[in-house]
C-alpha cells in the first residue's frame, strides 16, 4: 500500500468512526508508525508501505477509532515547546496549561524589576522556590525549570506511577537534578514559609458535570487527575489553606482552574491580596493567582 492510499484510508476510518479532526489524527498516527514528519508525507506519496507499518497503522487507527488520545497511542505531547512522554497514568498536557507558566513568569518578572539588586549579582529568579503541586507528566515543573534556571523545584504527586512519567521526562530534557519529586497528597511533608510560588493544575470538575466532558477524556485520562469531587472544589479547598501555610509572605499561589469555578475559588481566596483570573484565549476564566499577605 502507497501512502498517500493508507492516508485516504485512515481519512475515512476516523470520519466513519466520528474521530475529530480525522484528517489530522490521521497524518499524525500514519507519522508515528513511519517516524517521519508531515512534510515527508506530502513529499513522498509513493512511499509503499512494509507489512508491518501497515499491521501497526491499522492497528492505531482502530484504537483511535475507539476513542485512545492519540498521545497515548503515540506516546507523546509538546508543552511549552518541549516533547513529553504521557501515558494513561498522567493527564494530557494542554495548550490551556502554558498560561500557569506565563502567569508565572510575568509575576516573577514584576518581582525582580521591583527589586533592590547588586547589578551582574542576581538573576531574575536566584534562591527562589516552587512547589508543583500533582505533576502528573511533570510539565509545569520542566517548563518552570527551563525558564528559571537557579530556581529550586519541588514536585508532587499522590500517584507514584505519574511520577515515574515525570522523572523520565525530567532525564530526557536533562533537568533531573533541578527538580526535587515528591509521593504524597498535596503539599504533605514539605515545609511551611518556605516556597515563592505555588503551581498547580488540581483537579477540577464536579462529578455532576461528567456529561460535559469529553468522552475520551472520561474514558481513558485518570479519573483523579479530571474529577476533584461532586462539586469539583474539594481538591481546590483543601490546597488553598496548604499553600497559605507553606508560602513566605508575599509569596504567590497560581492555579489552572474552569469557568465554572471561578467565583466560588475566589471566594476561598478572600483573605489572599490581587486575587485575579487569567482568561485563555477563549476569555474564560483558566487560571487563578493570588498573594500571601505580608504581615507586620
Amino acid at each position: 500500500m502507497q501512502l498517500k492510499e493508507a492516508l485516504g484510508s485512515g481519512i475515512s476510518h476516523l470520519t466513519a468512526a466520528q474521530v475529530p479532526s480525522p484528517r489530522m489524527n490521521a497524518e499524525l498516527l500514519l507519522m508515528f508508525t513511519l517516524g517521519c514528519d508531515r512534510a515527508y508525507l506530502f513529499a513522498h506519496p509513493e512511499h509503499e508501505l512494509s507489512a508491518d507499518q501497515a499491521i501497526r497503522y491499522e492497528a492505531a487507527l482502530a484504537e483511535r477509532a475507539r476513542g485512545v488520545p492519540a498521545q497515548y497511542i503515540t506516546g507523546h505531547q509538546e508543552f511549552w515547546g518541549m516533547d513529553f512522554i504521557v501515558t494513561p497514568s498522567v493527564l494530557i498536557p494542554r495548550p490551556e496549561t502554558e498560561h500557569v507558566i506565563e502567569t508565572v513568569l510575568e509575576l516573577q518578572a514584576s518581582a525582580y524589576s521591583a527589586e533592590p539588586r547588586e547589578l551582574g549579582k542576581l538573576t531574575p529568579d536566584a534562591g527562589r522556590q516552587i512547589a508543583d503541586v500533582g505533576t502528573g507528566s511533570g510539565c509545569i515543573a520542566l517548563a518552570l525549570a527551563k525558564e528559571l534556571p537557579e530556581t529550586g523545584i519541588q514536585a508532587t504527586d499522590i500517584s507514584p506511577a505519574a511520577l515515574e512519567v515525570a522523572r523520565a521526562n525530567a532525564a530526557r530534557h536533562q533537568l533531573e537534578s533541578r527538580i526535587q519529586f515528591r509521593e504524597g497528597d498535596l503539599l504533605e511533608g514539605l515545609a511551611d514559609g518556605f516556597f515563592d510560588y505555588i503551581v498547580s493544575n488540581p483537579p477540577y470538575v464536579g462529578e455532576s458535570e461528567a456529561d460535559e466532558v469529553q468522552l475520551e477524556v472520561r474514558k481513558f485520562e485518570p479519573r483523579k487527575a479530571v474529577f476533584a469531587g461532586p462539586t469539583g472544589m474539594e481538591v481546590i479547598a483543601r490546597l488553598i489553606p496548604q499553600a497559605y501555610a507553606a508560602l513566605k509572605p508575599g509569596g504567590w499561589l497560581v492555579m489552572e482552574i474552569s469557568g465554572s469555578i471561578a467565583d466560588a475559588t475566589k471566594q476561598l481566596l478572600r483573605d489572599w491580596n490581587e486575587v485575579a483570573t487569567v482568561p485563555d484565549l477563549q476569555s474564560i476564566p483558566r487560571v487563578v493567582r493570588a498573594q500571601k499577605p505580608i504581615k507586620n
